[in-house]
């Protein structure tokens, strides 16, 4: 049978679990030690009878950053081995499954950022938050600035250049080789490094107008996968379809138009 209690513990007593496969970054242990900060020590660690870390790993190198002495414990008690190692698998997994409501999450982060409240607290990376937050300030500048889109309007009457570029010019690899490196140097295992081996290739940096002289001058084939994968939009219903772009309102009546 399972027992829970709930008991105040030393940092120095807590054992963290040696196999323990998920990691924390230095940066992701201070934004923990600036939650628990902000709003206090709120979520338990959970720890097995004799003070072994199931649960809160990332806390726990939190409380040890911001010097604490002791920690709020949840005691589980009566759970077998093979319980404990699925669990302590679980606790992390399981939160990742979960997904956002971007248009409430964006405007609860407005709120809070009206309200003067330090939104680097919610954990998200600078990246994240000013796409979520300056989405509508950015499309807002869009439209009240025609200039932007003269240009792109008139490209439509493309003429392409009459020596089409090398493929190996059209991207630049030179992040991407460097994150592989990093990677394959890092001690990390197989696993981790596979995911970020995947994660790396987003880094490919394109340079769009070499790659529409090389759609230009390429076979019908290489110019149908170039429009499926996104690198050239000749075909706007298509794109909006595929999620490639998304219209306006005020701009979606005219163009049905």
């Amino acid at each position: 049978m399972k027992h829970y209690q709930h008991e105040i513990k030393k940092v120095s007593d807590l054992i963290p679990y040696v196999n323990n496969s998920r990691t924390h970054s230095d940066e992701q242990t201070t934004q923990i030690a600036s939650s628990i900060k902000e709003f206090g020590f709120t979520n338990p660690v959970l720890i097995d009878e004799s003070g072994g870390l199931i649960a809160g790993h990332g806390r726990l190198m939190a409380a040890k950053k911001l010097d604490l002495k002791e920690v709020p414990c949840i005691v589980l008690s009566g759970l077998t081995e093979a319980q404990k190692k699925a669990y302590i698998i679980a606790d992390n997994q399981l939160p990742l499954n979960a997904g956002w409501d971007l248009d409430k999450l964006k405007l609860e982060i407005d709120t809070l950022s009206e309200m003067d409240f330090d939104i680097d607290l919610l954990g998200f990376d600078d990246d994240f938050l000013s796409e979520l937050i300056n989405i509508d300030d950015v499309n807002g500048s869009v439209l009240e600035d025609e200039s932007i889109y003269t240009d792109k309007i008139d490209g439509l009457h493309y003429e392409p250049c009459e020596d089409p570029p090398n493929v190996s010019d059209v991207f630049d690899t030179n992040k991407v080789k460097s994150l592989l490196d990093d990677i394959e140097k890092s001690s990390l295992n197989e696993t981790d490094k596979s995911f970020l081996r995947a994660a790396a290739t987003r880094h490919y940096a394109f340079d769009y107008g070499k790659v529409a002289d090389l759609y230009a001058s390429s076979e019908k084939e290489m110019q149908e996968l170039m429009e499926k994968s996104a690198l050239v939009i000749v075909d706007y219903d298509n794109a909006v379809k595929n999620g490639y772009a998304k219209l306006q309102e005020v701009i979606k009546e005219d163009y049905e138009k």
